[in-house]
């Protein structure tokens, strides 16, 4: 698959050389427009704890999140099951723009709500069926800045670290999934909200084959 490109004159970073594709867009969104969008999600979406099942075991995760998407999209991961609740306005202004800037669907996406430092999400790759093969992820950061860290699957001593900072995109695609972990992790001196976007398009026909 072929790396995305905008059509605007941002400039990409590109983030891995092999085995699928991460790539940065800084200042993505203006510094108004990711304040803008940041009040109005911390405020107006639907924030709930989710439950997951790790080990066999349940747990609240901590992070508050929320799922949007077309009318029926179903998504499951960790032994939850989200059902895509309307697409707010605001959140499909970015998916439209998002579609303006990049050749590649989108149908939904999971917001998450890290309260503070001491929220985080361990390491994973979004590699359920629904998402295909080869899934692109855009990924959009708001409110404080907080690392991201990425690392070849089963090589503890290949991980990398960026810090995110409001109005940067990430975007995860070809192989990435397959090869790569991801995470964010705990960083008890923030005490700021950050509010992450992750735009993807889930498959119906990888649902019914599941």
């Amino acid at each position: 698959m072929e790396d995305l490109f905008p059509q605007s004159n941002q400039q990409a970073i590109s983030l891995t050389q092999h085995l699928g594709s991460l790539t940065c867009y800084p200042g993505w969104l203006s510094p108004s427009e990711s304040r803008q969008y940041f009040q109005l999600f911390y405020k107006e979406l639907a924030w709930k704890t989710e439950t997951l099942l790790m080990a066999g075991k349940k747990m609240q995760s901590p992070r508050l999140v929320a799922w949007y998407g077309d009318e029926g999209e179903i998504y499951r991961y960790s032994g939850t099951r989200y059902k895509a609740l309307p697409w707010h306005p605001a959140l499909h202004k970015i998916k439209e723009k998002l579609n303006s800037e990049f050749s590649a669907p989108i149908n939904s996406v999971l917001t998450n709500l890290y309260r503070n430092g001491k929220d985080s999400v361990g390491w994973h790759a979004d590699s359920e069926i629904e998402l295909g093969k080869q899934p692109i992820i855009f990924s959009l950061s708001l409110g404080a800045s907080r690392y991201f860290d990425y690392r070849l699957q089963g090589k503890s001593e290949s991980k990398q670290r960026i810090e995110l900072h409001a109005g940067t995109l990430l975007i995860m695609q070809g192989n990435f999934q397959q090869y790569w972990q991801h995470q964010v992790p705990k960083q008890l001196k923030i005490t700021e909200p950050r509010i992450n976007l992750t735009f993807r398009y889930i498959n119906k026909a990888n649902k019914q084959n599941k």
